[in-house]
C-alpha cells in the first residue's frame, strides 16, 4: 500500500515540475529577504567597527631619554667602588 501512495504523489508532482522554466527561475522573495538581512548585518558591523576604531589612540608615547654616554660606553655591568 505505501508504494501506491508514493507513486500517486509522484504522478501529481511530475507535471508541476515540468511547468517550471529553467530559464526563468529567480531567487524570489525569500532570496531578496536573505540578501537584505545580510546587507543590514554588514552595515551594522561596519558602524560598530567605525565606532570602535575612533576610540583607538594611534599616537605612540615618546621614546625614553637616551642613556648618558658613561652608562652607554660600559659593558652593562655595575661599577665597583
Amino acid at each position: 500500500m505505501p508504494d501506491m501512495s508514493a507513486s500517486l504523489a509522484l504522478t501529481h508532482l511530475v507535471p508541476l515540475a515540468k511547468e517550471v522554466d529553467d530559464n526563468k527561475v529567480t531567487p524570489g522573495v525569500l532570496g531578496f529577504i536573505v540578501f537584505a538581512a545580510l546587507a543590514v548585518g554588514v552595515w551594522m558591523l561596519m558602524k560598530s567597527m567605525n565606532r570602535h576604531m575612533r576610540k583607538v589612540d594611534f599616537e605612540e608615547p615618546p621614546e625614553a631619554a637616551e642613556p648618558t654616554p658613561a652608562a652607554a660606553s660600559g659593558n652593562g655591568a655595575p661599577k665597583k667602588a
